[in-house]
Formats: C-alpha cells, structure tokens, sequence
C-alpha cells in the first residue's frame, strides 16, 4: 500500500513496517484493531484492511463511547480491483460498528480511495492539517 501511495526507501518502509507491527500486536491485545481479509474461492488474498478505535475525547454525543472507529489500512491486490473487494471490506466494517452501536466511522482516503468511500455515503470532513516537516525544510 506505502509504496503506491508514496514514495519512501525500502529501509522506510521496512522501519515502519516493523513499527506497524508491533503497534498492532498491542493494539489488538486491547481489542482496539479489528482486522479484515477478503479471500478468492480458492483462498488467495484479495484485500484487507482494519477498524481501530481511536481514542476520543468526551464532548456533547460523545460521552462515555470507547474510541471512534477508524477504517486504516486498505488494501486491494492490482489483479482484484475493480471487483468489489473494497467495497465488501468496507460494508462489513461498518456493519461491525453498527453492530456496536457506534455513531460515526472514520477515515482518510487516498485518491484512489475516494470514489469507493463516496459510493459508500462517506463525506468529506472539516479537518484541517499542518505539516510540520515541510516547515524544517
């Protein structure tokens, strides 16, 4: 997925893969990170991708939920695109909240993202950023 949507060195990628991995082992022990694999019929990999439960903070709506659930991580193999592998990952993460009585589901889409989101309902939110790095430049 890093190495479509960026453009890092494999030593990058590799200590971030090894971070991710340790992040999600702790993640999951707190039953915090749900993962999702959708399998050919032949029981090759198509796609995946993750809930989290993002830690929130109380506000009016809000009160007493554990954590926002976040969809990370997704991916779908080039050959299974186009197919409805992110769409079927997609509706069985948010079944999973709604099954959870959650009120929202969020998460940041790369470009190529976007259009399975949108058909989805998903909306564009009012969060703002700012890159620090580029300000070390």
């Amino acid at each position: 997925m890093w190495r479509e949507i960026g453009r890092w060195s494999e030593a990058e990628l590799d200590r971030a893969d090894r971070a991710y991995r340790r992040w999600v082992v702790r993640e999951r022990r707190a039953k915090r990170f749900f993962a999702y694999i959708v399998e050919t019929p032949k029981g090759v990999p198509a796609g995946s991708g993750a809930v989290w439960l993002a830690p929130n903070q109380p506000r009016p709506g809000r009160v007493g939920t554990s954590g926002l659930p976040y969809i990370l991580s997704m991916y779908t193999e080039p050959r299974y695109r186009r197919r409805g592998v992110a769409t079927r990952l997609v509706l069985t993460m948010i079944e999973w909240a709604e099954r959870r009585r959650y009120g929202r589901v969020v998460l940041h889409a790369s470009p190529m993202g976007r259009p399975v989101y949108a058909r989805l309902g998903f909306q564009p939110s009012r969060e703002m950023r700012l890159d620090l790095t580029a300000r070390r430049r």
